[in-house]
């Protein structure tokens, strides 16, 4: 399987999004989506780790199941939060030895906590060794050996527990320089993603970063992410949705228009790739891709 940072030296890259189901009917959900969705030919697919790592085994599961049964390139996620450096390791020498080769390093929050590291170990309390990612990114390294490419995650509208914005653009270029390549928060405005690319490559990081796109199907949803994400989510387009709200038909259509606006101006403007937070569904994803015309492999 190839690694992602060869992937985007190579061109292009289109990717998609899953989060580990917790229920039998959510996994027989994903599963149909990864069906629909693997013929679209997506450049590597990624798989998010549940707060405090509480979706730890399913996340290596359904990773190692694609690398081995679909033609899928995967992506495994791993946060430092509630793991000690040693259970890290553990987890990085699985991936490595079932031959995942790529992995976004995240620092993670604890649930329901305040974003800050602790490392007391009492009960009841987090157990938190790597106080940044750029930690775990190092021992990502470690592990692997060289096998792993890793991803770190960014945000266009500035992380939000960073002190103000320009705190931010320092230490995300510092991270990206650790890494291979890093992915963003879903944003709805191309000039953040353009500000932040240009803020990080003042500090001379020339690490790409993946703009990633969540389409709104789900009202309430977006909008929830969006206040536990940071990011803005445009009153025009609140507007737009609010009126139609009780009509879930055109509220995806018009999230997919939106979603499709935002990823060509992100083509455009020369955006290494996109990536899709597809929540676990296929729809809008499918339907953008044909909007934008993009490449599908012929079977």
């Amino acid at each position: 399987m190839p690694r992602i940072d060869d992937l985007l030296t190579a061109g292009t890259t289109y990717s998609f999004e899953f989060f580990p189901p917790r229920t039998d009917a959510g996994e027989a959900k994903l599963r149909a989506t990864l069906n629909e969705l693997e013929p679209l030919g997506p450049s590597f697919v990624s798989v998010t780790y549940g707060a405090g790592g509480s979706t730890r085994e399913r996340t290596h599961q359904i990773v190692v199941d694609m690398l081995e049964r679909t033609t899928m390139t995967p992506m495994a996620h791993l946060t430092a939060v509630n793991h000690s450096r040693a259970e890290l390791a553990e987890i990085l020498a699985r991936y490595r030895d079932a031959g995942v080769q790529n992995v976004l390093a995240l620092r993670g929050d604890p649930p329901g906590s305040p974003p800050g590291p602790t490392s007391s170990g009492d009960e009841g309390e987090a157990v938190w060794e790597l106080e940044r990612a750029m930690d775990l990114v190092e021992l990502a390294h470690e592990v692997g050996g060289g096998q792993f490419a890793v991803g770190v995650a960014a945000h266009p509208e500035g992380h939000p527990a960073s002190p103000d914005l320009g705190t931010d653009r320092r230490h995300l270029a510092a991270k990206l320089k650790a890494a291979d390549f890093g992915v963003t928060q879903f944003f709805f405005d191309v000039d953040d993603y353009l500000a932040m690319v240009e803020e990080v490559g003042g500090h001379g990081c020339e690490t790409p970063i993946v703009p990633g796109v969540m389409p709104v199907t789900n009202v309430r949803q977006i909008e929830r992410f969006a206040q536990l994400s940071g990011a803005g989510f445009p009153a025009e387009l609140a507007e737009r949705l609010q009126a139609v709200a009780d009509d879930p038909v055109e509220v995806a259509h018009i999230g997919v228009e939106v979603a499709t606006e935002l990823c060509q101006r992100l083509l455009d403007a020369g955006a290494p790739g996109l990536h899709f937070y597809t929540l676990n569904a296929s729809t809008a994803t499918r339907e953008i891709y044909a909007n934008l015309n993009l490449p599908v492999p012929q079977r």
